[in-house]
């Protein structure tokens, strides 16, 4: 006796074949084709193809053009009521940012001098809102004096005299 097992029907094979129990002759080829063809950036469902919101959109540009800095120091500006409070801002106004010290300039010495004093909190205040604007330390000055001095080069010396008379 030969061990030989009876060849299965036209009828049966085709039915398999329909299940998907056994594949047909030409399925490897497709699959060679459909693997050779795939084109996962165009499919839809696939990761990365959510639409991002436009916030992060532009936070990317930002970072990646080097204006971050920037925006965090117009924003600072901007939201200085936020910072320093609503009554401290009516009084006082952000002037100028060198070097990472900011200048406030007050309305009078007297709030230039309490400002002074909540210097730790205001810096505080500073750098956990805005860590990109580079504040490392705030100076607050009183209202402007006359003064004969012009640009940041001048000469010492005594300053002007009574010279009028």
């Amino acid at each position: 006796m030969t061990d030989e097992t009876p060849p299965v029907p036209e009828t049966l094979a085709t039915y398999l074949r329909l299940r998907g129990l056994e594949p047909s002759k030409y399925a490897k080829r497709r699959r060679r084709r459909r693997v050779a063809t795939g084109d996962d950036e165009n499919q839809p469902f696939t990761p990365g193809r959510d639409p991002k919101p436009l916030g992060d959109a532009l936070d990317i540009l930002s970072k990646s053009n080097g204006w971050s800095g920037q925006l965090a120091r117009e924003e600072l500006v901007l939201r200085w009521e936020d910072v320093a409070g609503a009554d401290t801002a009516q009084h006082s106004t952000p002037t100028s940012l060198i070097d990472g010290t900011l200048t406030i300039q007050c309305d009078s010495t007297a709030w230039a001098k309490n400002l002074q004093f909540m210097r730790a909190q205001i810096l505080t205040q500073i750098v956990t809102r805005f860590p990109d604007a580079g504040v490392e330390q705030v100076r607050f000055v009183g209202p402007d004096a006359p003064t004969w001095k012009w640009g940041p080069r001048t000469v010492p010396g005594r300053g002007p005299r009574d010279t009028y008379g």
